[in-house]
């Protein structure tokens, strides 16, 4: 292949975006690659503009970024010289893991970027006290790591009520600070961020309180199979305003799965429910929206299921069985460690 020509290139990069494809089942791997119908979705919603200063601080492959890229080409954002010019120096990522930087790296210049913004370092490794103006982006896409726990010395970066050795929370803390004024996001979480107590609930307080969290797009089991079945959920937010009131739209399975699979992945096609319903909100068997005085009651638990559903669509799977006890098993652990903690103070 020639590099040097533009045809070459396009070829070699859709060769290599199925051999990232492949990676999503290859062991630890799989960490790495989020299915590209969920990256496409979420930048189609917090569309970026040509100008903007946009951050994947878990970047992975560059999955998040170079569906920026496309984005920006679909919606015809790259007219010009200086419009190439100031892409080339506005999509940024940041990577911990050697391979998946190589990758990102590789993954950026198939799709026409010369020298890729991509920093090989930990995020979370630099004291958020420390940032700048200058620092700061005006969109943020990613999917950090989840179900991690740092190293040791990691939390002294943050401040002492958002201390915690969980890697997604860390990277939500990260997120508020490193966002402009009337910046927008869009992140991946688990279940788990939404119900979970103590340092997670001060950063959800901080979220609502600084933030418009105005979306949560509950996706179904299996996304990120087979690296994970653990449930996942896509939170659209902005900074500048505070939370009067959470959307949240239930993703429904195609008909006739029980759950995502490697060999029946999500498609992007199955996101045009919420792109149609996103500029025309009503609510439906699949949309509903919760107050933020229903929150505060709720003492910040996301965790809200769909008033919608009918008792007969509550048929769980074993494997979906199993996923609700071990959620239930986290928030017991949660509520014992919350006790253990006033028994401790109380002594």
């Amino acid at each position: 292949m020639d590099f040097t020509t533009q045809q070459d290139r396009h070829t070699f990069n859709d060769i290599y975006e199925n051999i990232l494809k492949d990676l999503q089942s290859a062991g630890n791997a799989g960490e790495y690659y989020t299915p590209r119908p969920v990256t496409q979705f979420v930048v189609d919603m917090v569309n970026p503009v040509i100008g903007e200063k946009v951050l994947d601080f878990a970047c992975g492959t560059g999955g998040y970024l170079t569906s920026v890229i496309e984005y920006y080409k679909k919606t015809g954002q790259i007219k010009s010289v200086e419009a190439e010019r100031i892409l080339q120096e506005t999509v940024m990522g940041i990577e911990k893991k050697p391979l998946p930087y190589m990758l990102a790296v590789t993954n950026m210049i198939l799709h026409d970027i010369d020298s890729p913004k991509i920093k090989h370092e930990n995020s979370l490794a630099r004291n958020v006290r420390d940032y700048k103006p200058i620092d700061k982006v005006d969109v943020i896409v990613t999917n950090p790591p989840f179900g991690g726990i740092e190293e040791d010395g990691i939390e002294i970066n943050f401040p002492e009520k958002f201390r915690t050795k969980e890697t997604a929370d860390l990277f939500m803390v990260l997120l508020m600070y490193l966002l402009n004024e009337n910046g927008r996001a869009g992140i991946v979480l688990p279940d788990g961020f939404l119900f979970g107590e103590g340092v997670k609930t001060a950063i959800k307080e901080k979220l609502l309180e600084e933030f418009n969290l105005h979306t949560i797009v509950r996706l179904p089991n299996g996304v990120f199979a087979p690296y994970t079945d653990i449930n996942t959920n896509l939170l659209f937010f902005e900074k500048g305003k505070s939370t009067e009131e959470i959307w949240y739209f239930e993703h429904p399975l195609p008909e006739g799965y029980k759950k995502y699979t490697k060999t029946k992945p999500i498609r992007y096609e199955e996101f045009e429910l919420e792109k149609q319903w996103w500029n025309n909100r009503v609510q439906n068997e699949y949309a509903w929206k919760v107050s933020i005085e229903e929150i505060r009651q709720r003492n910040f638990n996301l965790d809200i299921k769909n008033p919608n559903k009918t008792k007969e669509e509550e048929n769980y799977s074993p494997e979906e069985l199993i996923e609700k006890i071990e959620n239930n098993l986290l928030k017991s652990n949660e509520i014992l460690r919350k006790l253990k903690g006033v028994l401790k103070h109380a002594r």
